[in-house]
């Protein structure tokens, strides 16, 4: 049996498809790397009922898992499926990937469960390849986070942003200043479910993420989005700042205006800020960026800087420059908002989040320029392609409208080396955000990733050039990919665009 199409999902670099048909058994034997076995094993048993058995000792077998850092660039690997298996990892993410890349071929047909023949050789376009997870408006226990985390690696991710705090609510306990988790955790958008993780979860997930060969990238949002720092805190915060817009946005929401030191359930953006002249506020920040960096193994820490309109543009140059080399001093690459890239002396080496639209505005191409010409690098978020809390359409009954509408066929089609005019080596790589305003369950924010994060997944993994890359067939491969997603629980919009296969 031949399939017409590979159910891959990201386009490898080469994958050839041959005649011949492997099939899958109890009698089939795991050979070598004994976490990788242990890793597909689960895999194989969860998805089809068969559990295969590891034998490290065995001289030949039917699945054999090795690293050879010959055989492909970082996080690469072949894969080789006729009358046996080998999957080859460059390194031990390589090999990760190889597997997610077996178990995607894994089909169920009338003869049984197994493979199809094919050769396969495969590694990244882009070495960061993330999604964001808001935790801030919605919070995600961490068995949930340990999901997503789960999800997105499957698809070859390998980092996970974290927006920890915002107006809405703080959620990760320091110990230097605890009144954060005791009072500014309570509350969240729209009064959904709120929490903390204490620093035990917080390794927890860190030590999940790692299992999966993925990166945490904590984001504590300064020096705006900072309502909830002055429940627990008010002297570190300024009074709200009320404006026209401001009104007429919660107004048209149904929402009341913020009130400092209550705990804020609205949406509304941008009235929120630090006290930026006051030493006792650096002294906070300090405090919390150094608990965090002790917490995150990774070499980033997110430090916001988006919406900042209750701030002067010379506070928050004076801010910014202070906390960047603060971030820098503690051995870590501070990552901010593309708005940071408006101050002149951000530290250099500073990554940058672009999250304008395909069409950059003036203001946009030059801080992010600025950033780069800083010796900084560039994470890819345009709102109106990747922001995966847009709404599909319309009527869509899930997600937000300011960035219009982003159907899969838009996350897709569009090339991240042409957004800016700056060097192809400037950007890091793409990030997926998931911002909560209108998530309430993990249901939701499944319906709001998926399909488009696999469409993101391939932008961030492929090379343009790579043979079958294309909207074509994009669109058939992740319509095979159905069956694997409904047996890992994941309730993906069955969009249109898409023709969803049942095996």
């Amino acid at each position: 049996m031949v399939l017409p199409v590979l159910p891959l999902v990201p386009m490898p670099r080469t994958a050839d498809l041959q005649a011949g048909w492997l099939p899958l058994t109890d009698v089939v034997r795991v050979l070598g790397d004994t976490t990788a076995a242990a890793g597909l094993i689960t895999a194989i048993e969860h998805r089809c009922g068969i559990r295969l058995q590891a034998d490290g000792d065995a001289a030949t077998g039917g699945i054999t898992l090795r690293v050879d850092p010959r055989v492909a660039d970082a996080e690469g690997y072949t894969l080789q499926i006729a009358e046996s298996i080998e999957v080859v990892g460059a390194d031990a993410a390589g090999l990760y990937y190889g597997i997610q890349t077996l178990l995607q071929l894994l089909r169920e047909t009338d003869a049984g469960w197994g493979w199809s023949h094919v050769e396969v050789a495969d590694a990244p376009r882009f070495a960061y390849r993330g999604v964001m997870l808001d935790v801030a408006r919605h919070f995600f226990p961490v068995a949930e986070v340990k999901a997503v985390i789960d999800r997105i690696a499957a698809l070859k991710f390998n980092h996970l942003h974290l927006h920890l705090t915002d107006d809405q609510g703080w959620r990760l306990h320091i110990d230097a200043w605890p009144l954060l988790s005791e009072k500014a955790s309570t509350s969240s958008a729209n009064g959904d479910s709120a929490g903390f993780y204490s620093k035990d979860d917080f390794r927890e997930i860190v030590a999940h993420a790692a299992s999966r060969h993925v990166t945490l990238v904590p984001e504590i949002d300064l020096p705006g989005h900072t309502h909830a720092v002055g429940v627990a805190y008010p002297e570190l915060v300024e009074e709200p700042v009320i404006t026209d817009q401001l009104r007429a946005d919660a107004a048209q929401l149904g929402q009341e205006l913020p009130i400092m030191g209550e705990p804020y359930i609205g949406t509304s953006v941008g009235y929120s800020s630090l006290r930026i002249g006051e030493e006792r506020t650096y002294e906070f920040v300090r405090d919390v960026l150094t608990e965090l960096s002790e917490l995150t193994p990774g070499p980033y820490l997110h430090i916001g800087g988006d919406e900042s309109r209750g701030t002067t543009a010379e506070d928050f140059a004076f801010f910014v420059e202070r906390v960047s080399e603060m971030v820098m001093a503690l051995g870590k690459i501070p990552v901010a908002w593309h708005e940071a890239g408006a101050v002149e002396k951000i530290a250099p080496g500073t990554y940058g989040q672009y999250w304008g639209m395909l069409d950059p505005t003036d203001a946009h191409a030059a801080e992010v320029a600025h950033i780069v010409e800083q010796g900084g690098r560039l994470i890819l978020s345009p709102a109106d392609a990747i922001y995966l809390d847009i709404k599909y359409d319309e009527d869509f009954p899930l997600g937000l409208t300011w960035a219009g509408t982003v159907d899969v066929r838009r996350a897709y089609e569009w090339e991240p080396t042409s957004l800016l005019d700056l060097p192809a080596d400037a950007i890091a790589g793409i990030e997926a955000p998931l911002w909560t305003e209108t998530v309430h369950t993990l249901e939701d924010a499944d319906q709001l990733l998926y399909p488009r994060i696999a469409a993101v997944a391939e932008l961030a993994w492929s090379a343009p050039d790579a043979t079958g890359r294309g909207w074509g067939s994009f669109r058939a491969r992740v319509g095979q990919l159905a069956p694997l997603w409904r047996a890992d629980g994941i309730r993906f919009h069955p969009t249109a665009e898409i023709d969803w296969r049942e095996r």
